[in-house]
């Protein structure tokens, strides 16, 4: 992104070239020093080796009376200001420190000497969530509150998207897909031939179902990536705007699905592969206890491998990336937090998937109420007609559902990318300057943009 420099070159925080532990001007090395042995003159404090007394003290009363036994018949001195009392000097609200500064204490500025220490001020946030490491609360209040503020370009791409994605699964399932055969799962006396062809019947169905619907999700996500990277910098973004920054990336993407897929296949296939093995060899019972077994493993292997290739999506858009080199930068944010990153990306899609349920479930049951078998022969079959009147009103609840998961999961995938790399790259740094945030210079002494 043209606006925003930390995407385009991941790398470490930039740094002035100053140790951990300093945290001060260095001493000059030039200043002669002052012999440990050399008698004070009078009215000089004494010299030693360590750290010089300024010759500008605060006046006795400044400081409290210490704390001891009281002087029988001699009052307490009055309370000076302390620590908790309001500091003379231009420190106070609407004062300055040094050189003209404003220090702690100034109006806008939390905590400060005279109120008592207040801790670090607030991060600055100049879009939906503050520059600084995120808690699970806050990555998924600021994917809503990216729904929610930008609501016209978010719900725009994911109806458009939702719309065209079920137009064509609705043409598919009702012209070209063969529902006929699979009434053969529900009858007791088909034949293991017609239980076959309804089972290769559904699965390709099915399949065809998911590739569209893949083919939509990953076109929402390309855009809604693009919407969510602006929000985080307090910038509205069209969708005219997201379609032309994503666009040359989306065939990238398309491949970057494709290749994970095909490790998932992979995977799968190579843990059931030993027990089909068995099975064939004629031991049907140990075949098919390996079968299982070996997918089970399988789906952990495959699992593991989703969680650390996620974030590989948003790498790939912002950073513009190959598919190589975008898989390669999601496995190394996601070493070390694979638990933190698996949690937070199954409560995401949890919640979307509640919330898109309480709407799709209702449309679903009306849709099968108004088919050609009515809801309770829907209800008792549990195979719902695919009625061009079924179709139409289910497919309109998906869409409707789809507005709510669309901006949901892509919008915590992209938020669990920023969050890592401002853990792990101080990215906050480059966001709050790319946002124009007050105090932080353009470029840092030493660093190039994007470091």
């Amino acid at each position: 992104m043209n606006d925003t420099p930390g995407w385009a070159s991941p790398g470490s925080a930039p740094s002035d070239g100053r140790k951990p532990d300093q945290s001060g001007p260095a001493e000059p090395t030039d200043r002669p020093a002052q012999p440990a042995d050399q008698p004070a003159q009078p009215g000089q404090a004494p010299q030693g080796p360590g750290p010089q007394w300024s010759k500008d003290q605060p006046p006795p009363a400044q400081w409290s009376a210490p704390s001891g036994p009281s002087v029988p018949g001699q009052a307490p001195p009055p309370p000076g200001p302390g620590w908790g009392n309001q500091p003379p000097g231009g420190y106070g609200p609407g004062g300055h420190g040094p050189a003209g500064h404003g220090g702690y204490g100034a109006p806008g500025r939390p905590g400060g000497w005279g109120g008592g220490w207040g801790g670090p001020p607030p991060a600055a946030k100049p879009g939906v969530i503050p520059l600084r490491p995120l808690g699970v609360g806050e990555i998924l209040d600021g994917a809503v509150s990216t729904m929610r503020t930008y609501w016209r370009t978010v719900l725009g791409i994911s109806l458009t998207v939702a719309v065209l994605t079920e137009v064509i699964v609705v043409l598919f399932q009702g012209l070209v897909l063969d529902d006929s055969s699979t009434d053969a799962l529900n009858d007791p006396s088909a034949t293991l031939g017609e239980l076959s062809r309804a089972m290769g019947d559904a699965l390709l169905n099915s399949s065809v179902v998911f590739v569209i619907s893949l083919v939509g999700t990953v076109i929402a996500t390309a855009l809604l990536t693009t919407v969510t990277s602006r929000a985080v910098l307090g910038k509205s973004v069209t969708i005219g705007e997201a379609w032309r920054d994503a666009r040359p990336q989306i065939l990238k993407l398309f491949g970057l699905i494709c290749v994970l897929l095909l490790i998932t296949v992979g995977v799968v296939t190579v843990g059931a592969l030993p027990g089909l093995l068995v099975t064939v060899a004629g031991s049907s019972g140990a075949g098919v206890a390996l079968t299982v077994l070996g997918i089970i493993g399988a789906g952990i292997v495959a699992l593991w491998l989703a969680i650390r290739f996620s974030l590989a999506s948003p790498a790939l858009m912002l950073e513009k990336q190959g598919i190589k080199k975008a898989m390669s930068r999601s496995a190394k944010l996601v070493q070390g937090t694979w638990w933190r990153i698996f949690g937070i990306q199954l409560l995401a899609t949890l919640i979307a998937n509640v919330v898109a349920s309480i709407i799709v479930i209702p449309f679903t049951l009306l849709a099968a109420a108004l088919s050609g078998d009515g809801l309770t022969g829907w209800l008792n079959t549990g195979v719902g007609s695919l009625g061009w009147s079924f179709l139409i009103i289910s497919g309109i609840g998906s869409v409707i559902g789809s507005m709510i998961t669309f901006p949901i999961t892509a919008g915590v995938t992209v938020l669990l990318y920023i969050d890592q790399r401002i853990r792990r790259e101080a990215l906050d740094l480059e966001l709050a300057r790319a946002a124009g945030v007050q105090g932080y210079r353009t470029t840092a002494p030493g660093a190039t943009p994007g470091s």
